[in-house]
């Protein structure tokens, strides 16, 4: 499937993350805080990152910004998985992310959103971009 990154702080969720997208066909790498995970993003340009919404040291909104805000990882896709911020927040899309998958998730959703950002590859986030699933309407959210 892809190379993807999941910024996840409660290690069993993070477990069962990981877990999931191995059996789904992913290379999967970890981080359990939103600073860790840019550091891996910057060194193994994941082609998905898959966040939670609250970590410490930066949130999954924080990390999603700094990735738009860095030269080389700008148009990477980035989903949000959070219990908290529900699709159609516009904390999402100021933030450039892609995806909004509200906890709890199903697993095939969770999956399908994942496969659907990795087939449609780096893309624009910019305000008024039509390329970013979170805009066009293409995945939940």
């Amino acid at each position: 499937m892809t190379l993807l990154l999941i910024a996840e702080d409660d290690p069993d969720v993070s477990f069962t993350l990981e877990r999931i997208f191995l059996r789904a066909g992913c290379t999967v790498l970890t981080a359990s805080d939103g600073v860790a995970a840019l550091e891996i993003a910057v060194q193994h340009r994941p082609g998905v990152i898959l966040t939670d919404l609250d970590m410490p040291r930066m949130t999954g909104l924080e990390l999603c910004r700094e990735i738009r805000g860095h030269a080389d990882l700008h148009r990477t896709p980035v989903a949000i998985v959070s219990g908290s911020l529900i699709p159609g927040d516009p904390r999402a899309a100021e933030a450039g992310l892609c995806a909004v998958v509200p906890k709890p998730f199903a697993r095939d959703v969770l999956v399908g959103a994942v496969q659907h950002l990795a087939d449609a590859g780096p893309h624009s986030h910019t305000a008024g971009s039509a390329e970013c699933p979170l805009r066009t309407g293409a995945l939940p959210g």
